[in-house]
Formats: structure tokens, sequence, C-alpha cells
């Protein structure tokens, strides 16, 4: 068994399976330890001696040897391989390592085999005050309201200390006070700083630098000690009041001060800080509040007396001010210091001043009618000293204004005339400025605003409000409204607004369009006849007079212009369009119009004139007596398809005997086109169709070229362009059929659908022409 001793003591340990530790009491041995203890800091000249190891198997010849393994293992801590002894060579540090952890082990020195198994024990190093208590964070900043309890916390601090603290005293810590007395303390274990003098004032003292030191071994001699600071400052509370320096103040103010500008201030002193020395300031006394008021400057912590109305030195000539200084935060636990307020009186003499003039009223509205004569009075203005003197004013008008020009002003007697002949329709109102100034002293000048209204006469005649064509449906029926007019009168409401409209007297009776007045300031246009067509007429004129109800009346007459226009079914504008239009619309200008017209023009000239040439080279189409098939040119080229008449000529393969017969000229009529004018030009009428059987004359023909031997050698193409026989029927239209138009009312067939809108356009056209005719009769008539 391999034992551990220190002194007389022993101890010896097993290690189980389980890694538990079975210790074995030996009586003889005394206690069994499995650690060892070493003093720290060791200075002496020679190596701590910590222990020693022993075997059972140890005779004490020197058989066996010890070994030593682990942390400091033959650096720190040296064994004696035949005694077992263990020394320390180094001083140790506990606050660097607290403990080494150590193997040993025996072994037979003859065969080197082990005697013991490996045991482990531990080396701790024991703990000698050596450390002072420090103040890691210092040094502290701390604040305490003013006026605070006594023994009201302040702050704490907390030292620490690097001896172990469950070993002796080492680093039991004791708090004490060196510096800040009598007005702190500390509490010696906790360091809690409190407050040691009640009411504390901050205005006699704000800051206060406190120092605390911390002792160890429970502050017994020989213990090590560490200090730190604590800065300490009084928070302000509001615990004084405001107070004016001086209870009576005089103030000088100028009659000819402005209404609302500052005229001087005054200031209450407070010894607090921040909110706790803002003040509000209040006139207390009817008098002053009535001509001035007072504001708080919160920046400079003054009270800004300014004006409410204009002072006249020549009605009161002194005023009195009560001035009320307030703290606006007041803390009920410091009310037994007084309350929390100052007053004082301000005494103000009002100072004389020359003032400039001053009139009767702030502003002027006068009015005056339009066809007013020049020189008409339009209104007076009124102006006087206010000083006592009374002197003489004079008037004139501000000349940098826009009504110099209309107006004048009596310089004496402020009465206003007229210049210039005035046109509410021009202008309606005019603004001037008046000025007045004292003869004695011209340099003070006082001015008004005068408002002149021009009243209005019925001297302009109302227009048609509408500068647009009116649009009309080519499918309108009679009575139908096309169009509501409305008219406009630059006179105002009451010589305008109500307006009458008629047709022009003196001239017949329009048979197209009618004008019916709705009494309601507009009239609506109609149509007289049913169906209009913008190929027959596409515009129409229509003058229409309207009449105001002013007094006097007047009238104007206006010609409106009405387009014919397609619409779809519904009255749905169609199109209403002509190509100028259209290319303007689309956003070219009138320069580029021209240019394209002319470029057309001139592209068509080209045109004709090349087909003009190319007709001029052109063979007449007569079939020569010699062999036609000489006549044949090819070019190799493409045709010019029916108008190439130059290169081939397809009568030349029909038979020859039947071209002779039928040879007609392809830019002359064909013969049977001209049977009412009778044969022209020696050409021979072709047979009529009821004499001719087409289907012997088609074989008559095809027996004929298949035996002409002085046809092509090939087959052609034979066309014959007859028309057959006509219809015994005799034909349904009227419109070669003489004799008068029927009565029949056509409107039905508006309702049969766009196939028969032509036709219905056809007889609503004749109908619409007799209805015209019968209308223009009856005017006539009548």
């Amino acid at each position: 068994m391999l034992a551990l001793s220190m002194s007389h003591i022993i101890m010896n340990q097993t290690k189980l399976a389980n890694g538990e530790t079975e210790v074995h009491h030996r009586p003889k041995r005394g206690w069994i330890w499995n650690q060892f203890f070493v003093l720290e800091e060791h200075i002496g000249p020679d190596a701590q001696y910590v222990g020693k190891l022993h075997s059972n198997s140890d005779k004490g010849d020197g058989s066996v040897r010890y070994i030593l393994s682990g942390e400091g293992a033959g650096s720190i801590f040296i064994i004696n391989e035949v005694t077992g002894d263990i020394h320390a060579t180094e001083s140790l540090d506990r606050e660097r390592k607290a403990h080494y952890v150590l193997h040993a082990q025996a072994f037979d020195r003859n065969t080197e085999k082990p005697l013991e198994p490996m045991s482990e024990f531990i080396i701790k190093v024991q703990d000698i005050n050596d450390n002072a208590p420090t103040f890691p964070d210092g040094p502290f900043v701390a604040a305490v309201p003013e006026m605070s309890a006594l023994g009201t916390s302040v702050y704490q601090v907390t030292a620490t200390d690097a001896d172990d603290p469950t070993y002796g005293n080492s680093a039991r810590v004791v708090y004490s006070i060196l510096q800040g007395q009598p007005y702190f303390s500390v509490d010696p274990k906790t360091g809690v700083i409190r407050t040691a003098l009640a009411n504390m004032d901050r205005e006699a003292r704000e800051h206060y630098a406190v120092v605390i030191q911390a002792k160890d071994m429970a502050g017994q001699v020989g213990g090590l000690s560490g200090s730190t600071t604590i800065n300490i400052t009084l928070t302000d509370v509001n615990d004084n009041p405001p107070k004016f320096q001086q209870k009576n103040y005089q103030l000088y103010v100028p009659e000819s001060a402005q209404v609302g500008k500052p005229v001087g201030k005054i200031k209450a002193n407070d010894e607090d800080l921040g909110i706790n020395a803002e003040i509000k300031y209040s006139l207390i006394n009817p008098e002053g509040a009535a001509m001035f008021s007072i504001a708080t400057d919160w920046d400079t912590r003054e009270g800004i007396i300014s004006l409410k109305k204009p002072l006249n030195y020549e009605r009161k000539k002194t005023y009195t001010l009560q001035i009320e200084g307030v703290n606006t935060h007041v803390e009920p636990r410091f009310s037994y210091l007084g309350p929390f307020k100052d007053t004082a009186t301000l005494k103000i003499t009002v100072g004389d001043v020359d003032e400039a003039p001053v009139f009767s009223m702030d502003y002027y509205i006068m009015d005056v009618y339009e066809n007013a004569q020049i020189g008409t009075e339009v209104g007076a203005v009124t102006a006087r000293d206010p000083d006592s003197k009374n002197s003489p004013v004079r008037y004139f008008i501000d000349r940098g204004e826009h009504g110099e020009k209309y107006f004048n002003v009596d310089m004496d007697s402020g009465v206003i005339k007229i210049t210039q002949s005035l046109d509410r329709e021009d202008i309606p109102w005019h603004n001037i400025t008046v000025m007045a100034s004292e003869v004695d002293n011209p340099s003070l000048v006082s001015r008004v605003p005068v408002t002149v209204q021009v009243l209005d006469v019925n001297d302009n005649p109302p227009e048609i409000n509408t500068d647009e064509e009116v649009i009309v449906c080519e499918s309108l029926r009679p009575g139908q409204v096309i169009q509501t007019i409305t008219a406009v009168d630059k006179d105002d409401f009451a010589n305008g607004q109500r307006f009458s409209f008629s047709l022009p007297s003196g001239i017949p009776v329009n048979p197209n369009f009618t004008l019916k007045d709705n009494k309601d300031n507009t009239a609506s246009i109609s149509t007289r006849r049913r169906r209009f067509s913008q190929l027959v007429q596409e515009l129409y004129e229509l003058p229409v007079v309207v009449w105001d109800g002013g007094e006097p009346e007047l009238s104007s007459t206006s010609t409106l212009t009405l387009r014919v226009c397609p619409c779809q079914r519904g009255g749905r504008l169609q199109t209403c369009q002509d190509k100028m239009g259209l290319l303007s619309s689309a956003g070219l200008s009138t320069g580029a119009l021209i240019a394209i017209l002319l470029c057309i023009v001139i592209l068509l000239a080209i045109v004709v004139l090349f087909i003009t040439l190319r007709r001029s080279k052109k063979e007449p189409l007569v079939i020569s007596e010699e062999d036609i098939r000489e006549n044949v040119v090819t070019y190799d080229d493409e045709g010019g398809g029916e108008e190439d008449t130059e290169a081939f000529d397809i009568i030349a393969l029909r038979n020859p005997a039947a071209a002779e017969e039928l040879k007609f000229r392809r830019d002359v009529r064909p013969e049977r086109a001209r049977q009412r004018n009778g044969p022209k030009r020696g050409y021979d009428s072709p047979p009529e169709p009821d004499q001719v059987d087409v289907q012997e004359f088609i074989k008559q023909r095809l027996v004929e070229a298949d035996m002409d031997t002085s046809g092509p050698p090939y087959d052609s193409l034979q066309t014959y362009a007859f028309e057959g026989q006509g219809s015994p029927t005799g034909s349904i239209s009227s419109l070669d059929s003489p004799g008068t138009h029927s009565e029949q009312d056509y409107n039905y067939l508006d309702d049969w659908g766009p196939e028969f809108e032509k036709l219905a356009e056809l007889y609503g056209e004749d109908m619409n022409a007799a209805e015209t005719d019968m209308a223009v009769a009856m005017t006539a008539a009548t």
C-alpha cells in the first residue's frame, strides 16, 4: 500500500473499478489524507518541504524507487527517489494557480516492476494575505436631490480582494470614509453611502468629493487597504420662489409705438435651475391688461411687454401695470417656504409725438355709373390732425397706383371726381390710395384705401353663345330639334340674363329650319323637312335675333352655320370632315398641306403627260390585208395587261372573216351603246338579238373556224359579247316614266334596314322638294 504522509500523518487510498476511491484506515498510521498543502510566497533559502511518499513494500534497503508525474513534476516539485520526500523548488502564487494534480508510483529498483498502482493526489497552495482590496470601476459619479432627508441612500461601492475568501480573513473587507464628513457616511459592511446631514442646499454647495477606503483582514491591524473617490452632485429642486429685484419700475413709451410690438421687458430672479426656475408673467390689474400684454420668453425667463391698443398722449399720459411672476412647477413638500410667486409695479409714461393725420374710416367704398360724365363726384374722404394743435390737412392720390388716370381728389375738401370715361365691362372695380398730410409737417403722411365700384348701364347687346358649327344629320325628320342655343351679355345681371330669340322679320320663311324660344334664356332649332343630303347641299346659314331684358332693350343678329353630315342610326355622327379637315386633325400645318397638294398636282401632270406620249405612239387598230401573223412581234418583257395593245392583238387569233365583220375599235364606244343616236363613222350595226338564234350562231362560227385554212394552225378562244333578249315585262322603275309624284308616304322604308336606306333617301328628297314648293307657295299666298 502506497501512503502519503506529512509529519506524523499517513494517508493511503485505493481506486476501485468504478472510479471511486476506497480509503483504508490503519490505526498505527493515524489519519489518511489525499492532498498536501504548500504555503504560497515562500522566500526561504531552501526548498520548501511538501510531504513524503511511502510504500508498505519499502523495507528501507533502497530497493524501492519512487516516481512523481503530473503538473509541475520535475520543475516545481521534485521527489527523492529513495526516501520519497517531496519539495517545492519555486515560490508559488495562489492567485495564479490554487492547486496542482500529481501522480505517484513505486517501482522495484532491481526488476523495474511496479510495486503499487499509480495514485493521484493534490497539492494545494495555501493562501496568505498578499492582495489589497481594489475598486476596479472607480472613480464613481453619483447624484442626490438637495434638501434630502438624513440617511438618504446615494450610492453603493463594492471592493474586490484576490485572496482566498474561504481561508482566514484575507478577503474580508471593511469600508470606511476618509473624506466627505460630516455630509456623508458609508456602511462598513455593504459599502452603501448615505447623507449624513439633512436639508443640504444646492444653492450653498453643489459638488462633493467623497473618498471611501476598503481594508481586508476585517479591518484589523496589518490588513491591506485600497480607496476610491465618489463625486456626488446635489440636483436641484424648486425650493426658491421667484423674486423681483425691485418693487417699482418705470418705462417710457412714445404714443407712436406700434400695436403688437414690444415696448419693454421685466425679469424676476430664481436661484433654481431648469424647469424649477421657469416663471410665467401676467398682468393682474384691469387697467394694464386693457392696454398692454405680457408674454414669457422661456429662454431668457423675461416678461416681454407689448402694446395692445394705440396710445394717445392727448387722452391718457400714464398707465400703471401690476405684474406677477409665478413658478410653473411647484413641489408641495416645500410649500412651507412660502408662495412661489412675486409681484412688481410698472409705471408707463406716454410720450407726446407729432402724429400723421387720421382718416375717419379705415377704408372707403364708393360707386358710380359707367356712363357718368367727366368731373362727376364719386365721394369724399376726411382726415384730421390727431395732435392738439389740429393742423390743416391736404389730400392727394398716390400716383404710383393704377387708378390715378381715372380719378382725382380735391386737395382741400377730399372730394374724388372722375377724370376719364369708365367702362364697367373693362374694369368693374378701381382701387386707389388717398394720402393725407399736415400742412405744417408734410413728411407725416397717412394713407387710406378707396375702392370705387363702376355700376352697370345696358350698353352691350347680347350675342349667341356658340362658335361651332351646328351638325344636321341627313336622316332627320321634320320637327326634330337639332340644337339648343343660349346667349351671353357683357352687362351684369340687372340689365341682362333675360334673353328672347326669333328669326329675322322681313325675309321669306326659311324652308329648312325653324326656331322656337323656350322662354328660359334658350332657343331650339328644329327641321322643317325630312332628310338632307350632303351631296346636294352641305352648308346652310340661319340668322338668329336675340334681345336682352335691359333698359333700354338691345338686340343683335348672329348667323349660325349648319353642316349636313351622314349619321348612324340613333343620330350618332358618322363622319363630317373633308380631306383638308382630316389632314388638319392629323396635326399637319397649313404650309405642310400646301406642299403635299403641290406634290400631288406635279405627279398627276407627269402621269398625264406620260400616258399622252404613249398613246401617240400606238398603231391604229386596223387589220391589214396582209398576213396578220407577220405583224406579231415578241418582246422579252412583261405585258402591260389590258392596256398593252402594241405587242399583240387577240383579234389575230380569231377567224379573219369574223374579224372583218366584228372589228370594233377598243378606244371607241361599241355601236350597241350608240344605237340611240344612230350609226356613226361608217360602222354597220350588228344584227338585232331577236333576229338570230344564239345556238345556231355559235355553231356556224365554230364550223367556219374549223374549215378555215387561212387561220392560225392552233386552237383559239372565240369570244362573243352578246346580250340575250330582254324580258317581255315592262320596267317597274319610275325613273324614266313621266308623270306626277306619288302622294304615298315612304317613311316605312326607314324601318326596313340599311338595304333600303338609299331608296328611302331618293323618295325622301322628292317629298322634301314637294313640301318645300308647297311651303313657298303658301308663303307667297300670305
